[in-house]
Parts: structure tokens; C-alpha cells; sequence
């Protein structure tokens, strides 16, 4: 029973200190990143060349992460949503009682967690315990406001961790990865050279695979009359081909609940659903039961697209024409409801604020809503990237004042896509590849560069094979080569 006492009373006491601590205590940016380090080290997409699946989760999450950092720092800033996080977590030793944590083979851990926090230091600590990290170096940074101005001439500088800590966290030395990485460049025709082979045979073993994905592909899509069959990640092809046979025996019991899928594209995702952009979402680590009640809501879905198709042309109409989009490839993977919620929330903003542009004034522009930026900004493709938190003054004089940019832009992504295409299938010609494609953080401008520079070469050993372009080398399981856009040779 004394046992029992002292264990309520410690945490009772941890609860306290904690409070404390976040009641007496802030923390600065430049602290935060500092606190964050370990965290980096563990899941940096550097570190996760040969896994391009988990590669890309954790480029999408710290995407979203520093959003919602940056969001904390911003003055006066209120609107915080949960923001739910998934990141593979490069790990020293399977040891950990996390129930939210599970382990590969590949020497790191997927681990999920949801911030709900409104200050750094509470979302900093929340971070490091769910990836079950130390907290302890925390207590040494100096970011008590009486000591804020002192530290700020060193907020440049990075901590220099000891030895010890690598020993002990089990993580490796960036410093010494970082030098290893420098004295043995990667060129392209010497790494080529070393996985050809490797890339062939796997290659040769997964066509039979192809073919079947091909054939189940065609066959559901005429069945079903789909537009199209997607994937949102790059699965390999066995997954895919058993995502097609799950929804293919779904076709043969319960035919009557896919009615309503004519003209409609299907995408294999983690969550299913109706996506922004209208796409039937089916997640993959969901059974019959809830496929079944997605195509048993379509029509509700239907219902709800055309009322946030006519948001878009209201919004649009109280911007002086320009077209509101959204853009697969750029934005976050939202469901239907979430992407009308924040339409609605910006028509309301700017139907209040009333203001003054001209009719079609602004028509053959075009912008996007993203709830995780606070300035607005222009791609270098030619869309406006609004916040829905923008300021409608501030919003109005950054559109006047970089609409005639814009509609240059908007242009030379035309003349780029036509570029693009033609490079693409010279070199597909060129070098006899099956097939030629890009990952789609690779913008158009990086990938003419390497088709330029790869037509300039002769690669032999190219002939028949898939070929990514990427930012990383790497096999594929099923023999797909990638490599980096700024390959050097």
C-alpha cells in the first residue's frame, strides 16, 4: 500500500513540476528547433534513401509540423486544430512499450501522435515523448524571459551534443555521417554500375506482376467504369495487385453498393472517404464493412461536392474572377468535409469584409486554400497560395500588386509542362526505357534539368528499365531505379 502511496504521490508531483514549468517558462523559435534536434536526427528523409514509402510520410509530416510551429509563434494567432502526425522513427533497439508504436525490420518504428498543444514548450516536450526521446537537455536551455536577450546573440549556434549521447540515444553522429557522405561522392554511372544488376533481376521477377496489376486494373475500371485506379503511395506492385483482388471480391458479393462510382477515379490511400478533388478514397487498412458504407454515401458526397463547387464560384466572384483550385500534387491529402469546412470559413471571412475588386478583373488567375500558412504567397507556377487566417486588406494588396507576375508565370508553366512532355519522351526514345517518371516533389524546372544533362549521356545500361526521378538513389523492390535530379557525374 506504501508502495502504491509513493507512486501517486511522484506522479502527482511530476504533474506539478510540469505545470510549473510551462506556467514560468517559453520558449524561443531557435530554442525550439535546438530542443528538436534529436527529433530531427531520427526522422530526417536523408536518412531514408533506401525507403522511399517512409521517406515521403516523413516529408509530408514535417511539412505540416513546421506549419503548425510557425502558426505557435505567430502573435495573436488562435485558431488551432488537432494536427494528427505520423513519422518513421529511426530506431536504436526494439525495446519500447509505446502502444502507438510499431516495429519493421528496417531499423525504425512508425510512430503516431496528435498535437493538440498552444505554446513550443509543451508541443517540443509532446514531441519528444511520443517518439519516446529523452526530454532531459530541455532543462538546460536558457529561455527564461529575464536571460531571453542574453541568449539571442547565440541563438545562431547549433548545440554541439556530446559523444556520449549518440552512445547512449543509439542514434549515429550526423558529423560523421555527414563526412563519410562528403569523401565518397555518389556519381551516376558509378552507381548505376553497382545496381544494374540488382535493379534487372528485380526487374525480370516482378513482370509477371506487372502484367496481372495491368490486367486487374483494366478489367475493374471497364466493369465499374471508372475514370481511373490511383495510388497515393508507392506501393509495390503486390500490394497494389492484392488492393485490386480485395475490391474486385467486394464487386462480386456486393455489387449493388458500386453503382454509383460511373466516371468516378478510385485511389488506394491510408483513410477512406471522398477526397477535395472528388476522388472515391479507399483505405487500405480498412476492411469490406467501411469500403461498403463509402459507396453507400456517395450520393451524399455528390451532394455536398456541388455545394462546395458553388462556394468556389462565390469566393471567386468576391475576388474579381480569379479560380479557386485545388492542387493534388501541392496540397495536403484533405476529405471532402474538411476542404468544404475551410471554403466556408474563408466565404465567410470575405463576404463580411466586402471588398472592392472588379468584376472579372482577376478572371485567368488562379489561387489555392491552405489553413497551414500565415502569408500569402505566389507559386512559381502561377497560383496564389492564400491562408484562410489572411487578413482580407493584406489579401487584396498582395493580389494587386503580383496579379501581372502571375499571368507571366501562369504562361511559363504552359511553355515548361510542353517542355517537360517533349524531354521526357526524347529520352524515353533515347535510352529505350520502359518507362520515365518523377516523384511528385520534383517540380518541372528540376526535372527538364535532368533529362537535359541525361540526353547529353550515353547510359546502355538504362535500356528497358523504369527509371524515377527522384532525390535520392535507390532500387526499388521491384526493380524501379531512382535517382536524385541533380545527379553528378
Amino acid at each position: 500500500m506504501f508502495c502504491c502511496l509513493r507512486a501517486v504521490r511522484r506522479l502527482c508531483l511530476e504533474k506539478i513540476l510540469l505545470q510549473c514549468i510551462l506556467q514560468s517558462r517559453t520558449l524561443s523559435g531557435a530554442d525550439a528547433i535546438n530542443a528538436l534536434r534529436p527529433f530531427y536526427f531520427a526522422v530526417h528523409p536523408d536518412f531514408f534513401g533506401q525507403h522511399p514509402k517512409e521517406r515521403e510520410v516523413n516529408e509530408n509530416s514535417l511539412k505540416r509540423l513546421n506549419g503548425y510551429l510557425e502558426n505557435l509563434q505567430k502573435p495573436g494567432f488562435r485558431s488551432f486544430k488537432p494536427t494528427q502526425l505520423t513519422f518513421y522513427v529511426r530506431e536504436r533497439e526494439p525495446n519500447s512499450s509505446n502502444v502507438q508504436e510499431s516495429f519493421s525490420a528496417s531499423g525504425f518504428r512508425a510512430v503516431s501522435f496528435t498535437l493538440r498543444t498552444r505554446d513550443l514548450l509543451s508541443t517540443v516536450l509532446d514531441i519528444l515523448n511520443s517518439c519516446s526521446l529523452s526530454t532531459e537537455h530541455i532543462q538546460s536551455l536558457n529561455v527564461n524571459s529575464q536571460t531571453h536577450k542574453e541568449a539571442k546573440s547565440a541563438v545562431n549556434r547549433p548545440i554541439k551534443w556530446d559523444k556520449t549521447y549518440y552512445s547512449f540515444t543509439g542514434f549515429k553522429d550526423p558529423e560523421e555521417e555527414l563526412e563519410q557522405a562528403q569523401r565518397v561522392e555518389t556519381t551516376l554511372i558509378s552507381w548505376l554500375d553497382d545496381n544494374e544488376a540488382s535493379a534487372v533481376k528485380k526487374l525480370k521477377k516482378s513482370l509477371p506482376l506487372r502484367k496481372e496489376l495491368e490486367r486487374l486494373k483494366f478489367e475493374l475500371s471497364h466493369q465499374l467504369e471508372l475514370s481511373d485506379i490511383r495510388w497515393q503511395r508507392s506501393w509495390g506492385i503486390a500490394h497494389r495487385c492484392s488492393q485490386l483482388h480485395s475490391l474486385g471480391r467486394l464487386v462480386q458479393q456486393r455489387p449493388e453498393v458500386l453503382k454509383n462510382v460511373k466516371g468516378r477515379t478510385v485511389v488506394f490511400t491510408d483513410r477512406s472517404g471522398m477526397s477535395a478533388a472528388g476522388h472515391i478514397m479507399l483505405g487500405t487498412m480498412d476492411v469490406h464493412h467501411h469500403w461498403t458504407k463509402i459507396f453507400e454515401r456517395l450520393p451524399n458526397y455528390y451532394k455536398l461536392q456541388k455545394r462546395l463547387l458553388f462556394l468556389e464560384d462565390r469566393i471567386s466572384q468576391l475576388l474579381g474572377g480569379i479560380q479557386v483550385i485545388y492542387i493534388e500534387e501541392l496540397q495536403p491529402l484533405l476529405t471532402l468535409e474538411e476542404y468544404y469546412e475551410t471554403l466556408d470559413s474563408f466565404y465567410n471571412k470575405l463576404r463580411d469584409s466586402r471588398l472592392p475588386f472588379h468584376p472579372r478583373s482577376l478572371r485567368g488567375l488562379q489561387m489555392i486554400l491552405e489553413s497551414d500558412r500565415y502569408a500569402p504567397s505566389l507559386h512559381e507556377f502561377g497560383h496564389f497560395t492564400i491562408p484562410t487566417v489572411c487578413d482580407p486588406a493584406t489579401l487584396q494588396w498582395f493580389i494587386f500588386a503580383k496579379a501581372q507576375e502571375a499571368r507571366e508565370n501562369l504562361k511559363r508553366k504552359e511553355e515548361m509542362m510542353i517542355t517537360e512532355k517533349e524531354l521526357i519522351d526524347t529520352s524515353t526514345e533515347k535510352f529505350s526505357l520502359d518507362r520515365l517518371y518523377k516523384e511528385p516533389s520534383v517540380s518541372s524546372a528540376q526535372m527538364i534539368d535532368c533529362c537535359k544533362r541525361l540526353l547529353e549521356e550515353s547510359l546502355p545500361y538504362l535500356q528497358g528499365m523504369h527509371l524515377c526521378i527522384s532525390h535520392f538513389y535507390s532500387v526499388l523492390q521491384d526493380g524501379d531505379l531512382c535517382i536524385p535530379w541533380n545527379w553528378k557525374n
